[in-house]
């Protein structure tokens, strides 16, 4: 797959750099994950479940924070997955069983909570084997 912004290839760390220095937007940077999710997910299937609508909507606000010359945090404006053990609120968290299946927890679990409290941008879940009990994912 192409990347022509060459955004993908580069560290948490440069990319938070950019988005500090206004040189590459979080909503730049989120077209481009998503285009890739889109385009790999259906022969690799790392994504159980996306939420590219909300990501959009966050990514949005945390240009405008940028614009404004708001407080950045140490993720902001960051796409992030998160594996499917953690409650994630509003987003499908199976982990990884067909038994919770329909579950979409109300609230973010800690480990979640700070992610996105330091300003990262949650994409979607992924996948993990069933209960976390593997290996393998």
């Amino acid at each position: 797959m192409q990347n022509p912004s060459g955004l993908l290839g580069k560290s948490a760390t440069e990319l938070r750099a950019l988005i500090g220095n206004k040189q590459i937007s979080p909503v730049e940077l989120l077209d481009a994950c998503i285009e890739r999710i889109e385009t790999l997910n259906p022969k690799i299937n790392a994504f159980a479940a996306t939420c590219f609508k909300r990501a959009r909507d966050e990514a949005l606000l945390a240009e405008h924070a940028v614009l404004q010359g708001k407080p950045l945090g140490l993720l902001h404006g960051l796409p992030i997955g998160i594996k499917d053990l953690e409650e994630t609120a509003g987003v499908l968290t199976t982990y990884g069983s067909q038994l919770f299946r329909d579950n979409i927890p109300a609230q973010d679990n800690l480990f979640v909570a700070r992610l996105r409290a330091a300003g990262a941008i949650v994409v979607g879940k992924t996948n993990v084997p069933e209960l976390g009990a593997g290996a393998n994912t």
